[in-house]
């Protein structure tokens, strides 16, 4: 996996007294507008990232974009083209055409992310980078996990924002973009690609699409 050798996500924590749990916030965006929820069937592959890259025994607070990431236009986020993908051999071209027709597609138009996390560590919603609510939901402790021990908690913060889900039609295979956006100007855009068996969906690569460095912070691509 490249990810072995290019991945320095940072792994975050917010140190914030919060307390309490919420209800899902934000039904409409900020026109006023209906926007469609995330189907509650996609939760669970946000919580195996957020677990397997993201969580350490240091995290008490994941600040997660309310709105899913969307290429709304032709020159926006052109690493999230297929062109982008294809030229890059992201995942070593490896990706079914049909997964990624649904991943595209799906990134047509945001979608909106409610209070049904699982990953076992308190987490606030955000709409731009700016709070919603001072509240935040508790996402459910999963069965037989725990957080990765690390010898020092990170001097920066990220805010994650992830894609929908897009699957192949038979739904062995799942694909998801995530990146974290740091108040420093850092960060990174990771895609991530799952595989069932039988029952069980677990990560099985993850490439790096653009990194932001503090000496650097103009978003590059590999």
């Amino acid at each position: 996996m490249r990810i072995a050798a290019r991945c320095v996500v940072s792994l975050f924590i917010l140190g914030m007294a919060a307390t309490g749990v919420s209800p899902a916030l934000g039904a409409t965006d900020r026109a006023g507008e209906q926007t469609a929820p995330v189907p509650a069937e996609e939760y669970p592959f946000y919580d195996l990232i957020v677990q397997s890259k993201f969580l350490t025994s240091h995290t008490t607070l994941v600040i997660i974009e309310r709105l899913t990431v969307a290429r709304l236009e032709k020159h926006e986020r052109e690493y999230l083209s297929r062109e982008f993908l294809d030229e890059q051999q992201v995942l070593q071209g490896r990706l079914p055409a049909a997964l990624l027709d649904d991943f595209l597609f799906k990134l047509r138009t945001p979608a909106r992310l409610d209070a049904r996390f699982g990953f076992g560590v308190r987490y606030r919603f955000v709409r731009d980078g700016v709070p919603e609510e001072p509240e935040v939901s508790l996402a459910p402790v999963p069965a037989a996990w725990a957080p990765r021990p690390v010898q020092e908690a990170p001097q920066t913060v990220g805010i994650l924002q992830f894609s929908r889900v897009g699957f192949t039609p038979r739904e062995e295979q799942a694909l998801v973009y995530v990146e974290e956006n740091r108040p420093d100007g850092t960060g990174g855009g990771f895609l991530v690609w799952f595989h069932r068996r039988g029952k069980v969906w677990a990560i099985t690569d993850t490439d790096v699409l653009w990194m932001a460095r503090p000496d650097e912070p103009e978003r590059e691509s590999p």
